[in-house]
């Protein structure tokens, strides 16, 4: 009985990690190292993404499962259907063109995980952000969008699911493009303000984009928000 029950173990792991691995190939394909989706070549590409969608649909995340790695298998999640998404209604200038009984694209009911059917939003704010105090959930959820946290062209995982979101947090409030930082004045993307409470829950805000930010932000900046670029983050 234990033979087995190991064989079993081993053969979940192995399918789950050569999943994603699927999902890991196509990102390094077809998304450059600034975030930039090449969704038409992508499209060529859908038999491989809706292998790694079926995978999604049979696997529930476990109770014993590290936070590491449940938050790596929703933000996958999310960032694999959002595409599908995309490539269903490609081509097209936004994500915001797309509507579904007078549905937007985060409150459509699509997403299939475990044997349910989710939105994006719900997976995003009723498991990423309801379940874990991680800010660097914005960052890991791309909304495919050009003001968003660009798409990292790679896969998260149990291993890299820290380190990765560190270095997209490090881009992103670094990027002029996506945030304007100086001593004195921030102006800085939506995502700070619509989800500040997120950011703010260990310090204020400007304590937060000081860990990340390459210049030494002054407690007394003035504090702005820019608009929000919602074109496709496609080439």
């Amino acid at each position: 009985m234990r033979k087995i029950l190991l064989i079993v173990c081993i053969t979940f792991f192995t399918n789950s990690f050569s999943q994603t691995s699927i999902f890991n190939s196509l990102l390094k394909k077809h998304v450059d190292s600034k975030g930039n989706v090449n969704y038409k070549a992508f499209k060529k590409d859908e038999v491989k993404l809706n292998t790694y969608l079926n995978h999604l649909d049979k696997t529930s995340p476990k109770k014993n499962w590290s936070a590491a790695k449940t938050k790596a298998f929703w933000v996958n999640a999310y960032n694999a259907y959002t595409i599908k998404l995309i490539l269903d209604n490609y081509p097209l200038k936004s994500i915001l063109k797309i509507k579904k009984k007078g549905k937007d694209a985060w409150n459509i009911s699509f997403a299939k995980v475990g044997g349910k059917t989710y939105t994006l939003n719900h997976i995003e704010h009723k498991i990423l952000r309801k379940d874990f105090n991680d800010p660097k959930i914005h960052v890991g959820v791309n909304c495919a969008s050009g003001s968003c946290p660009q798409l990292g062209n790679f896969a998260f995982t149990e291993a890299n699911y820290e380190t990765k979101t560190d270095e997209l947090m490090k881009k992103f409030i670094n990027d002029p493009k996506r945030n304007k930082i100086s001593e004195k004045k921030v102006q800085l993307s939506k995502i700070f303000e619509w989800f500040k409470g997120d950011f703010t829950k260990k310090g204020d805000l400007i304590d937060f984009l000081n860990k990340y930010s390459d210049a030494k932000i002054s407690s007394k900046a003035k504090v702005k928000f820019l608009e929000y670029d919602w074109s496709l983050n496609g080439k």
